[in-house]
């Protein structure tokens, strides 16, 4: 197993928009099918050098991280969201 973790520093962190970004990244469940498991959280400490939302994305292989990386619903819409709204993020992609 393989667990992709994003970390997002938004723009714009009020609280409406953190929780409208974990509610894009969240749409993924059951619509990119080598997603086994999404699990999204928003910051709650806000400190000068927290990001505000973490997605962590658990999947089979390597090669299914190349698939989810490359999912349309993921490149066109959460993707497309998290950029336009986010100034900076990380990312770390590990097995397990």
């Amino acid at each position: 197993m393989i667990k992709h973790v994003v970390c997002f520093k938004l723009a714009d962190n009020t609280t409406h928009n953190c929780a409208q970004a974990k509610q894009v990244l969240e749409s993924m469940k059951g619509k990119v099918p080598t997603a086994k498991e999404i699990v999204v959280n928003i910051d709650e400490l806000k400190s000068p050098r927290s990001f505000d939302i973490m997605l962590e994305v658990l999947v089979d292989s390597w090669e299914a991280l190349e698939v989810y990386q490359n999912d349309p619903y993921h490149c066109n819409i959460v993707k497309k969201h998290m950029q336009a709204v986010s100034q900076q993020s990380i990312s770390l992609d590990f097995e397990l």
